[in-house]
Order: C-alpha cells, then sequence, then structure tokens
C-alpha cells in the first residue's frame, strides 16, 4: 500500500504544480500585475506552506531547531538546488524591477537574519520586526506590480474563475501530495535499510521544499521563468519574515545549534544569485550560473553528510 501511495504522491505534485502555474499564470493576466508578483506572492505562500507547519509547530513545542533549521535548511535548498536546476533547464530572465527591489531585499533579509541570530536568540521583538518589514515588502510589490511587463508576454488568457480555481487545485495537491510523498518515501527506505540519519538530510530535508521544486520545473517546462523566479524569492522572504516572524512570536527561538557552515552556504546561496544578477548585468541567470548553484548544494550536501 505504501508503493501506491507514494506514487499518487508524485501523481498529486506534479499534476498540482501543473495546475498551479497555468492558474497563477492566469491570474496575473488578469489582473494586469506581472507572474513575478503573483510567483512571490500567491505561489510563494502556498508552496511555503509545509515549512509554516512545521516551523510554528516546533515553537509551539519549544523546539527551536526545527523553527530555525527548517527555514535555513530551505532557504538553502530554494537557491542552490530548485533555483540551479530550474536555470539549468531554462536561463530565467532577470527583469529592472528585480535588479531593483526583490534581489537586494531577498539579499538585505538573509543578511539580517543571520545577524540576528548571531545575538543567540530570536525573541519577539525580532519578531515584530521581520513582520512589519513583510508587510512593507508585500505592499511595494503589489503597488509595483503592474509597472513593467512580462518577458513571456501577454497571450493566452484564460477566464478568473478557472484560474482561481486552478490555482487552488494545485496548491492543495501540492500540499498534500508533498507530504503523501516524502512519508511513504521515509518508510520505503526504511524498508530497504536505509539509516534514519540520512533520511533526515536528504528526504525530509528537502520534503518541505518539494512543492517549490516541482512548480519551479513546470513553471521553467513551460518557459515562465519570472514566475519560478518569483516562487523562490517569495518562499525565501516568507519563510524568515513571516514564518520566523510568528515562530518567535509564540516562543523566543535560540540559534545556538547552527553553526557556522550553515550561515556562511545561506549568505554565499543568496550573494551568488546577487553576483549573477549585477556583477555580469546580462538581466538573465544561465545555465553557467545555474550548473554553479548546483556544485554548491553538492559541495554543502557532501558536508552534510560527512558531519552526521
Amino acid at each position: 500500500m505504501i508503493y501506491l501511495f507514494f506514487v499518487l504522491g508524485l501523481i498529486l505534485v506534479v499534476a498540482g504544480s501543473d495546475f498551479l502555474v497555468d492558474g497563477a499564470s492566469g491570474i496575473a493576466r488578469k489582473a494586469h500585475i506581472s507572474e513575478f508578483v503573483i510567483g512571490l506572492t500567491v505561489v510563494g505562500f502556498g508552496t511555503s506552506c509545509p515549512e509554516l507547519v512545521v516551523s510554528v509547530t516546533g515553537a509551539l513545542a519549544g523546539n527551536a531547531d526545527v523553527s530555525i533549521g527548517n527555514v535555513l535548511g530551505s532557504n538553502i535548498f530554494n537557491v542552490l538546488l530548485i533555483l540551479g536546476l530550474t536555470a539549468v533547464i531554462l536561463p530565467i530572465e532577470i527583469t529592472d524591477s528585480n535588479l531593483k527591489r526583490d534581489i537586494p531585499v531577498a539579499f538585505g533579509v538573509t543578511i539580517l537574519f543571520v545577524l540576528l541570530c548571531l545575538k543567540g536568540t530570536l525573541n519577539y521583538v525580532d519578531g515584530i520586526l521581520f513582520l512589519i518589514l513583510f508587510a512593507v515588502y508585500i505592499y511595494l510589490s503589489f503597488r509595483n506590480g503592474n509597472s513593467e511587463k512580462d518577458p513571456e508576454g501577454n497571450a493566452g488568457e484564460m477566464p478568473l474563475l478557472k484560474a482561481l480555481i486552478l490555482t487552488a487545485a494545485g496548491l492543495a495537491a501540492l500540499i498534500f501530495g508533498g507530504k503523501m510523498f516524502v512519508d511513504n518515501a521515509i518508510e520505503i527506505a526504511r524498508k530497504i535499510g536505509v539509516s534514519d540519519k540520512f533520511i533526515a538530510i536528504t528526504l525530509l530535508a528537502g520534503g518541505t521544499s518539494l512543492p517549490e521544486l516541482a512548480t519551479c520545473i513546470v513553471a521553467a517546462a513551460k518557459k515562465k521563468g519570472q514566475l519560478a523566479l518569483g516562487n523562490i524569492l517569495g518562499s525565501n522572504v516568507f519563510n524568515i519574515l513571516l514564518i520566523l516572524g510568528i515562530s518567535s512570536l509564540i516562543s523566543p527561538l535560540h540559534t545556538t545549534s547552527m553553526n557556522v557552515a550553515d550561515y556562511v552556504t545561506l549568505l554565499l546561496s543568496t550573494a551568488v544569485l546577487f553576483l549573477c544578477a549585477f556583477t555580469f548585468r546580462k538581466k538573465s541567470i544561465d545555465r553557467i550560473e545555474g550548473a554553479l548553484l548546483l556544485l554548491l548544494e553538492a559541495a554543502y550536501f557532501t558536508l552534510l553528510v560527512l558531519n552526521i
């Protein structure tokens, strides 16, 4: 039965990501706002729901390691593996708004997160600061969301109701299918003798980022790079500002269990994205840069394995 549920979960993830990309794109066109902003908000929030559940549950249980580790690991996974793989499939166009606002904000939020973690605890004051910054960012994103056209164009509009239904159905299928897939993958791995430690740093570490992975791959296949970029940057901003903001209001989050390698990798992942956008000025993240992100993910994964 677990094999059946494993396959069913995978089918739900694939179908859900397909529905979500089409629905979110349809909403963007009907609302006359960019696909990037829809990816940043609707898709970004939806695919961050697993992280929200895990981190808030950890905070309620007084387990800061779960809340902090989940967000830190997910953000590294999002940029290095998911964005890297997406860029290898389809070079991602970068707009003027991405250069002026979105990428610098993601970089700045990451630096702020690391600096606050270095003091040893994220408390309710930090949580309030995160939530205020989150509200401001979302407001500015929507206000400027229709100021430039998407590189992908505006052909192929669908009725708004259909777009909303596809988006809702896609999010539901991604969340439930992702959980079903990961839970049964763990059971299968245990049956064939894979260690719990290896399961923890592979299936569980990537499990909460499975919706982002599926959505970005489908978006790349459909040549909707802006939606994929918005999903990754949106998820990372949501993870830090919203999820940790809420979690630190519930219970102070002690950050001493995270090591230097974790923080350096997190900063490096966003810094590489920042440098790709600003140093070369190509207005894209190409396949070579995508491969570089994947190599960094492989190096970090190797480090995790060696330090189990």
